[in-house]
Formats: C-alpha cells, structure tokens, sequence
C-alpha cells in the first residue's frame, strides 16, 4: 500500500504491522484503520445532494409501485437469484444467469453456482431477521458469512467467525514485480484483534441509531457501506455481504417496505471506478465523490428493478389472462402462473409441496400449462425435470429463449 497517498484529511489513521517473509524475513508497513463514522453529514456538493435526491425519488417510486402489488413478495427470489448471480460476479465467481435461474438447489452443477446460490440462502435469512424486528449484531455477521461460505472453495476454519488474520487488497499498477505483497497492495484493511470486532460492532450501532434521522437515508448507506467494506472484517465474502447488508439498510430505516432493490448490476459494470471510489475517501476524505457516485448507483438500480418489476407484474397480467381465456378453470392454474413468475424455474416436485397438491395433478397442470405456452422445460426427461415461463425469462434474461 501507497503510505504517501494518505493525506490530512484522511479519515482514519496507519497504525503499524510486522511480519515475516520465508524468503526475505521480517517486514514492518502500516495498515489502515478508520475512524468511527460522523455523527453528522459530512461535507457534500450541491451537485451531490441532487443525485442524493434523485436516488431518493427512484427508491421512492420503486417501493411505492411494490405496495400495490397483491403479493410484492413473489418479485422477491427472482430478484435475489439476478443480485446473487451479478454480486458473485464482481466477486471474480461467475455463473450465466440462465444457469442460475434453472439451477438445482440442492444439487448445484458447480462450486460457481454453489456460491452463487448461497447468496440467496444468506439474503433469506438476513431478510427473515429483518422482518423479525432483530438488530444485526457481529454474531450474526459471522452467521450470514458462514452461510455464504458453505461447501465452497472458501469454506474453512474461519468460516463463520471474524478474520484472525492480516489481508490485504488487490495490488498497485505501479508495484514492482519484487515488491512484497503488503506493500504491493492496493489497501491494507485494519488488522484483526478485538478492536476489529468492537469497530464491526460500532458500525452496526450506527446504523441503527436514533441519530441516523440527521442523515438522508441514501447518505446513510453509502457512508455505512463505506466503512464496511473498508473494515473487511472476513477472510472472504466482504463485498458480498457489503451489498447485502445495503439492502438491509434501506429496509431498516423504511425506505423500503421489500427487498426487491437488484444494486450489484451497476457497480459489477464500473468495478474498477468502484474501487477507487472506496480508496478516495480513505487516502484524501472524498466523501462527496463517493456519495455521489454510490447514490447514483442506486438511482440506476431502483430505476432498472423498477423498470423489470412493471415488466413482471405484465407477463403475469398476460399469461393469467391467457389461462382465463383457455378451458382451464383450476384456481390451482393461476396459483402456478404466480408460481412461475415467484420461482423462474421449479420441478414437478416443488409445485406438488408449495402448492399443496398431488404430484399427478402437478405434473398434469404443468403439461396443460405448457400446451398454452405458458410454460416450458428446460431439458431432462426424469422426475427432477425443471419447467419455467419463457416470458418471465425474457423479461430477467434480456433475451429470446427460443
């Protein structure tokens, strides 16, 4: 890491770390420890709090068309399995969104989609205890991050638990190909110890504090996600659970009533600026820069999570009314068409248990639907044979699937 980047208006302090290297023996550099975040806005452009406005109107707009909905919860897995497979994908893990989209749960095809999919198991539980009324805690930091983890390349001892261990971020373009990794790293995160765990524990205070009514709510995010990722408080999953724990904000503080926000879209396709971003504020307190350009993330992605959400709530108008126009006269008929639309992808099975059914009346639903081309399979020919809505597909995919 750069030490002579860090100005005066840094906002935190080098605090000194040694090692040893095999080869070359011991090391002394600095890490970088930020300071508890403001308990007041920090300085931001008027330029800045129109993008802060505009992020807020999208956010608006975005959960005010949710309420109307007769069940906003069944936009809720699609949205998560697109997040899951983009937030992974900024991650360096990737996996085609179609395969995430047709993917078995229980038995991924890959370690890829194994991690992709755990996403969505972590993002399920995190929004259960939100709508349970818990405050997260570090316990429960360690318990998402576990889950995230499981039965992945990344799955170890310290799963589940905070790191132990010095990390470092990246490396620098202009490091030298001998230079050690310290201090070829592009950022060297606060070392571990208790002080780690009480400033995770201050961090998530913060965000529940009474006080948090000075701050805009879209302020509020980006200077929490900030200092999240800023921490990096796990051996892996910090940005993962970053953009989560952004989510979940927005829905503790009431800007949104449900977790239909897809945010990992955007900053996947300006990763780099994202980066720098991020060092800006640590190297020089260039909140407002970042502000900025976190809040016009979110206006993007509550416009386009907007923009799908209208899309879905239309192909579901469009196939049930294609049902109702056909002989079909089943309630259970337009149960699986919300059915497709909740679950873009789902066997003979799933639908015999979630909809309460037998599996020879599942199964012979699912063949009148697909007659009606509302439905279709996605390869296969035994009893684990997934169907989906080519509509809902075109609409998440952004593609024809024919």
């Amino acid at each position: 890491m750069d030490l002579r980047r860090f100005g005066p208006a840094s906002p935190g302090d080098l605090v000194p770390i040694s090692g040893s290297d095999p080869i070359r023996g011991p090391w002394t550099h600095s890490a970088f420890v930020s300071h508890r975040l403001p308990d007041e806005t920090p300085a931001l452009l008027p330029r800045t709090y129109r993008v802060v406005g505009d992020a807020r109107a999208a956010l608006a707009a975005l959960d005010s068309t949710a309420r109307r909905l007769p069940n906003p919860s069944l936009l809720r897995r699609s949205t998560l399995q697109t997040e899951a497979q983009s937030t992974s994908a900024l991650e360096g893990t990737y996996a085609p969104l179609a395969e995430v989209l047709t993917a078995d749960e229980e038995q991924p095809s890959s370690s890829d989609l194994r991690e992709v999919l755990n996403y969505v198991t972590m993002a399920d539980a995190a929004f259960s205890w939100v709508d349970q009324g818990r405050r997260l805690t570090p316990g429960m930091l360690c318990e998402l991050q576990s889950i995230l983890v499981a039965r992945t390349r990344s799955e170890g001892r310290s799963s589940g638990h905070l790191r132990d261990i010095q990390v470092v971020i990246g490396r620098r373009e202009d490091a030298a190909p001998d230079m050690l990794p310290v201090k070829a790293a592009r950022f060297v995160p606060a070392p571990p110890g208790l002080d780690l765990e009480s400033r995770l524990g201050d961090l998530l205070a913060w965000m529940d504090a009474e006080g948090q009514d000075e701050f805009d709510p879209v302020v509020s995010v980006a200077l929490a996600h900030y200092q999240f990722e800023t921490l990096h408080p796990f051996n892996d999953g910090n940005g993962r659970l970053g953009r989560l724990l952004t989510v979940l904000h927005l829905l503790k503080s009431g800007v949104l009533s449900e977790p239909t926000l897809t945010v990992s879209p955007w900053f996947e396709a300006r990763r780099s600026e994202y980066y720098d971003r991020l060092l800006a504020v640590s190297t020089d307190g260039d909140w407002d820069g970042f502000v900025r350009f976190f809040a016009t993330g979110l206006h993007a992605s509550a416009t386009q999570t907007h923009r799908r959400m209208l899309e879905l709530v239309d192909v579901q108008r469009q196939l049930k009314d294609r049902v109702r126009d056909s002989r079909l006269r089943a309630e259970s008929a337009q149960s699986l068409v919300d059915y497709a639309i909740a679950r873009p992808s789902f066997t003979a099975r799933m639908v015999e248990r979630d909809l309460h059914l037998s599996y020879a009346r599942a199964n012979g639903l699912i063949n009148q639907l697909i007659a009606l081309d509302v439905l279709a399979p996605v390869g296969g020919s035994d009893y684990r044979r997934r169907f989906f809505s080519p509509s809902v597909w075109r609409v998440l995919v952004g593609a024809d699937t024919n």
